[in-house]
C-alpha cells in the first residue's frame, strides 16, 4: 500500500495575508509634502482696482535674476545680508530719509509709537531657481520673526510665540511686515 503525502492546511493563509496587509497599511507613515504658507489675495471683482500709491522710500525692492543674483534697492547683496537689511529697513532706527516713513499709531500695551510704513516688494525672474526662491522667503520670514521676538522681549521678556493672542496682535501691529510678491518676469531670457 502506497503512503499518502501529507498536505498543509492552507485555508487560513488568505486570512493571515489580509491581516498582514491591514497591519502594514495602518502602521506605515506616508510622507506628506508641505508647502509655504501664503495667504493669496481674493479674486478681484469685475472692475479694475488701482494699486495704492506708495512712495519709493517706503519700498524695499528685492529682485532675483535667473542667475540667482540678489539685488536689493539697486545694491547687489548676498543672501546672508538680506535679513539684516530687511530688519534695518523695517525699523529705520535713525529715521533716515532713504528708509521708510513712520506714522504715529496707538497700539494696545505699547501706547503711542512710531510704526513703519515700509513694504517689501519681491520679484523673481522665471529662471530663478526654486532653492534661491525658498532662501529669500526664509530670510524674509526670519527677519520678521526676529523683529517680533525683539519687541516681545522688550515688553514682556518672552518670545513672540509665547505671548497670548492679544499680545501677538499688538506686536504684529507694532512691527508690520508687509510683503508684496510680484509676478515673475522673463527678464534674463531662458535658462
Amino acid at each position: 500500500m502506497a503512503r499518502k503525502t501529507p498536505e498543509i492546511n492552507s485555508s487560513s493563509m488568505a486570512d493571515i495575508a489580509f491581516l498582514l496587509l491591514i497591519f502594514f497599511l495602518v502602521s506605515t507613515t506616508m510622507d506628506i509634502d508641505t508647502g509655504i504658507y501664503k495667504k493669496l489675495p481674493p479674486i478681484p471683482e469685475e472692475e479694475e482696482i488701482d494699486a495704492p500709491k506708495v512712495k519709493q522710500r517706503n519700498v524695499l525692492a528685492i529682485l532675483v535674476n535667473r542667475n540667482d543674483d540678489l539685488l536689493v534697492n539697486g545694491e547687489v547683496l548676498s543672501i546672508s545680508q538680506l535679513r539684516e537689511k530687511t530688519k534695518e529697513f523695517i525699523l529705520n532706527p535713525l529715521n533716515s530719509a532713504d528708509l521708510p516713513e513712520k506714522k504715529l499709531t496707538t497700539i494696545p500695551f505699547f501706547g503711542d509709537v512710531m510704526v513703519s510704513k515700509g513694504l517689501v516688494s519681491l520679484q523673481n525672474d522665471r529662471g530663478t531657481s526654486y532653492e534661491m526662491y525658498i532662501k529669500v522667503q526664509d530670510e524674509l520670514a526670519a527677519a520678521s520673526r526676529e523683529l517680533k521676538d525683539e519687541k516681545a522681549m522688550q515688553k514682556w521678556n518672552k518670545k513672540y510665540a509665547d505671548l497670548n493672542e492679544e499680545q501677538q496682535d499688538a506686536v504684529r501691529d507694532y512691527v508690520p511686515m508687509q510683503i508684496s510678491e510680484a509676478e515673475p518676469k522673463n527678464v534674463g531670457g531662458k535658462k
